[in-house]
């Protein structure tokens, strides 16, 4: 009997990353400082005032709306990191679940959103320094430069630094944010929740449209999921600690802005600093700038570490030049990958400083961008996890938050469409190359 030659297939088939990694140093403490850092970020540095002013005392539904449903999301990236620690994160879970195109446009959806989000957290820093010192958009620009600079040295040193120095940064973040705001809380006065809904109750959507960039994050760590000494048992403790910091962090906060500040708090730009000021006395701006630059660091710190492994990853599996690979294993350190993200953050910022845009359309184009990972990340958990288990329903649940958030994203889904073309595009190059 003969047998008829086939063409060798170019296209290379899903291959699961290894059940154990090795060389993890990551502790579920400072996992959870990661979690932190990532989600906690820059949103309740202004998100608070801007939902108050958006529907007044309802915008505290809005509030507790997103941190129930960052629950149950939190919780679907848990269960796919514990169940397939590799760097690629939702990349690799894309890849297990669509195969190959798919998992390239998840990767390039999160790795360039990054160089766009990382500048604009930098900006809402140099805002809060900028009132402090003065210097117009010197100072902001100045400020959000040094602080790219300082987050990629961290990172360059390794991710035991960068998990340590996160440890330390998440404990100061809490004493200060919530110190500040039980301080403050004394003078909550309940006629400020009156009216309720000033605005109608249509404005509760809009406050919590405001609000997703606020619980952006809950997907970051799954890429660093191999570095966790033991993923399976750690990465979810990691998060359930995380999602009731974070979710009692801003609901506190919110509280605060909302009963003590009352209607100033819609004509404030430092709803923070106006917290601490309350509490402590003196300058609010003042006080506000140094928790400011923490925020934003932690926020930072933590993406480019997730970006910079992602890369590597990419690099590894052929969705990005092969050059980016080193530092894909647990334990090392990508730097090639890390330097693409940095160059990528600086260009951003020069750009925004150079048009006088501001922050507001990095957070846009790199919202649209976790959005679909999101979408993605769901869909692929609904396939990869066990029917009927904890991470499964979780996803369930989620994959209803996360086509609210698609449809709130509107026109800003353009650039992640542009992505995930070009994502297609390169693949197509590649494999017509090795053909």
């Amino acid at each position: 009997m003969t047998t008829t030659p086939t063409e060798p297939s170019t296209r290379r088939p899903p291959v699961a990353p290894p059940a154990a990694p090795v060389g993890g140093r990551l502790t579920a403490a400072q996992g959870t400082a990661l979690y932190v850092g990532a989600v906690l970020g820059t949103g309740v540095i202004a998100l608070p005032a801007l939902a108050a002013e958006a529907a007044g005392p309802a915008s505290l539904l809005a509030w507790l709306a997103l941190v129930a449903l960052s629950a149950p999301l939190a919780a679907t990236f848990a269960a796919l990191g514990a169940r397939h620690p590799d760097a690629g994160g939702v990349s690799t879970y894309a890849r297990l679940a669509f195969g190959d195109r798919a998992a390239a446009i998840v990767g390039w959806c999160f790795f360039f959103a990054v160089p766009a989000g990382a500048p604009a957290a930098a900006l809402f820093a140099g805002a809060y320094v900028e009132a402090v010192v003065g210097g117009g958009t010197s100072t902001v620009v100045t400020t959000g430069a040094g602080l790219i600079l300082a987050v990629t040295a961290a990172n360059a040193a390794g991710l035991r630094l960068t998990g340590r120095l996160q440890l330390v940064l998440a404990g100061l973040l809490v004493t200060l944010v919530l110190g500040a705001t039980l301080l403050a809380l004394p003078e909550a006065d309940t006629d400020n929740l009156q009216p309720f809904a000033p605005h109608g109750w249509a404005a509760v959507g809009t406050a919590a449209t405001l609000l997703v960039w606020s619980f952006a994050g809950w997907e970051a760590i799954t890429h660093l999921a191999g570095e966790f000494r033991h993923p399976a048992r750690d990465l979810p403790r990691a998060t359930a600690v995380a999602v009731l910091v974070v979710g009692l962090i801003y609901l506190a906060v919110a509280f605060a802005v909302v009963a003590v500040l009352g209607p100033a708090a819609a004509d404030t730009e430092a709803p923070l600093g106006e917290l601490m000021a309350h509490a402590l006395g003196g300058d609010g701006r003042l006080l506000a700038a140094g928790p400011a630059l923490l925020l934003c660091f932690g926020t930072m710190n933590a993406y480019f570490a997730s970006a910079a492994k992602l890369g590597a990853a990419l690099g590894r599996d052929g969705a990005l030049p092969p050059w980016l690979a080193r530092g894909s294993v647990a334990g090392e350190v990508p730097r090639r990958s890390l330097a693409v993200i940095a160059g990528g953050s600086a260009l951003s910022l020069a750009a925004v400083a150079a048009l006088d845009l501001g922050p507001r359309p990095l957070v846009l184009l790199s919202t649209g961008c976790f959005v679909t990972v999101y979408a993605v990340g769901v869909a692929a958990a609904l396939k990869l996890l066990p029917r009927r288990s904890g991470g499964w329903a979780a996803a369930l649940v989620s994959l209803i938050a996360v086509l609210a958030l698609l449809l709130m994203s509107g026109r800003y889904l353009l650039w992640p469409l542009l992505l995930a073309g070009a994502a297609l595009l390169y693949l197509g190059i590649r494999q017509r190359a090795r053909a």
